[in-house]
């Protein structure tokens, strides 16, 4: 996935950076614009250690990671240059590594693109690009939330009709028994009342 992510993002720079300068070229002179064959290949210089950086940290071990993030967060603070803010969003950006941060990477990316003149061509390419990634996997985050947070929910409400409808059949149990009972009473009562009647009558007929 980490590679998918990063061939992504470098054929996407490379279609929009060659596109971009396939389009100067035609603007200019339409004439005299080199075959295809000819054109430059987009120059990924500008963002390969941000590049490497995002395929680097989610590969390393833990304590590595921890000094990539800081190291580079270290050099936002001490020198806040365009570059380097774009690295640490990107880090951020990054996921699979102790300070990954998607909200963050969020707002980051989101100022770094509110002044796309600060930005190399490449630069502000790449940084749409992982915006979007992140954005697509904050939606993702919260439908899962939400998933996490219905399930239980749809339990609780199964486990309250479950138990509705024990404590009801438990009750229509206890009157069922009650009834029996009573029942049982009834037949009890009447079988005394025959039996006294019975004894009654065979002692009358063998009275002289």
């Amino acid at each position: 996935m980490r590679r998918s992510r990063l061939r992504y993002a470098a054929c996407a720079l490379a279609i929009g950076v060659a596109g971009c300068g396939a389009l100067g070229v035609t603007q200019t002179s339409p004439k005299t614009a080199p075959p295809p064959a000819d054109r430059p290949q987009a120059d990924l210089t500008a963002v390969t250690p941000a590049l490497e950086l995002m395929h680097t940290l989610p590969a390393a071990d833990l304590a590595r990671q921890a000094e990539l993030f800081q190291s580079t967060k270290d050099a936002t603070t001490l020198a806040p240059t365009t570059s380097n803010k774009l690295k640490f969003a990107l880090a951020l950006a990054t996921p699979g590594h102790v300070g990954s941060d998607p909200v963050a990477a969020q707002r980051q990316l989101a100022e770094l693109l509110a002044t796309p003149e600060t930005l190399l061509p490449v630069e502000r390419l790449l940084a749409m690009v992982e915006l979007q990634d992140v954005e697509q996997r904050l939606i993702l985050q919260e439908e899962n939330k939400q998933l996490r947070e219905e399930a239980p929910r749809e339990l609780r409400e199964k486990l309250l009709a479950l138990n509705h409808r024990l404590t009801t059949e438990s009750d229509e149990n206890a009157r069922l028994r009650k009834a029996l009972d009573e029942a049982q009473a009834k037949l009890e009562a009447v079988t005394h009342i025959e039996r006294s009647i019975n004894d009654r009558g065979t002692n009358g007929s063998h009275t002289p």
